[in-house]
C-alpha cells in the first residue's frame, strides 16, 4: 500500500507543478502606476515595476488601441523594451478619440498579466508649457512676442502646428518692477504682441507670461522671468 500511496501522491506533485508551469500570469510581476503623461501632445506612455521586479533582468510589451475597438495594437518600437515608458504620439495622433495603453512584463520566462491605463483623450488632458517670449525696447517701451508651443504634428509635412490650431487662447503678460518688488498684470487678451508702455527710465523690469484656455478653464504654468534695464 505504501508505494501506491506514494506513487499516487508523486502523479498529484507532477500534476499540480505542471499546472503552475504553465500559467503565464504573476501578479507580483505585474506593472504599477500604468498611465499617460501629455505635455504639448506628446503622448508618452509610463508605468512602474512589479513588486518582484528589481534590476534590469524584465522587459515590457506595450499595446494600445482607440476605445471601443475590439483589437489591441502591438507598439513594435516598445515590445520587449526594458524602459519604463513608451512613445505614443504617433499612436495616439487623433486628439480627440479616447486611448487605452497596457503594458505586461516577463522576467525568467514568467508573464505578468497585462495593465491597462485609464482612458485618456489627448484634448482634454495634455498640459501645455507656457507661451515663448521674445523682447525688443522700443523708444522706452518694452515690445512683447509671444509664441505659442510646437507640436508634433505638421500639416501636410510642411507646416508647424501650433497649439492655437487646437484651442481658444488667452495669453496673460505680467510685469514686475524690481525696485519695488511689485507685480502687474499688464496684459490679457488673445493677441501675441503686447506692447508695455510708460516706464520708469533707468529702471529694472522683468516680464512673465502664461496662456489660459477658456474651454477647459486651465492654465499653463508661467513662463521664466525675462529681465531688462530702461536706459
Amino acid at each position: 500500500m505504501r508505494p501506491k500511496h506514494c506513487f499516487l501522491g508523486f502523479l498529484i506533485s507532477f500534476f499540480l507543478t505542471g499546472i503552475a508551469g504553465t500559467q503565464p500570469a504573476h501578479e507580483s510581476l505585474k506593472p504599477q502606476r500604468v498611465q499617460f503623461q501629455s505635455r504639448n501632445f506628446h503622448n508618452i506612455l509610463q508605468w512602474q515595476p512589479g513588486r518582484a521586479l528589481t534590476g534590469n533582468s524584465s522587459v515590457y510589451f506595450v499595446q494600445y488601441k482607440i476605445y471601443g475597438q475590439r483589437r489591441w495594437k502591438n507598439k513594435e518600437d516598445c515590445w520587449g523594451t526594458q524602459e519604463l515608458f513608451c512613445d505614443l504620439t504617433n499612436e495616439t495622433s487623433d486628439i480627440q478619440e479616447p486611448y487605452y495603453g497596457r503594458v505586461r512584463a516577463a522576467s525568467a520566462g514568467s508573464y505578468s498579466d497585462w495593465s491597462m491605463t485609464p482612458r485618456f483623450t489627448p484634448w482634454w488632458e495634455t498640459k501645455i508649457d507656457p507661451p515663448v517670449m521674445n523682447i525688443t525696447q522700443v523708444n522706452g517701451s518694452l515690445l512683447v512676442i509671444l509664441h505659442a508651443p510646437n507640436l508634433p504634428y505638421r500639416f501636410q509635412k510642411e507646416k508647424n502646428i501650433s497649439i492655437e490650431d487646437y484651442y481658444e487662447l488667452v495669453y496673460r503678460v505680467f510685469i514686475i518692477t524690481n525696485s519695488l518688488e511689485k507685480e502687474q498684470k499688464v496684459y490679457e487678451g488673445a493677441h501675441r504682441a503686447v506692447e508695455i508702455e510708460a516706464l520708469t527710465p533707468h529702471s529694472s523690469y522683468c516680464v512673465v507670461a502664461e496662456m489660459y484656455q477658456p474651454m477647459l478653464d486651465r492654465r499653463s504654468q508661467r513662463s521664466e522671468e525675462r529681465c531688462v534695464e530702461i536706459p
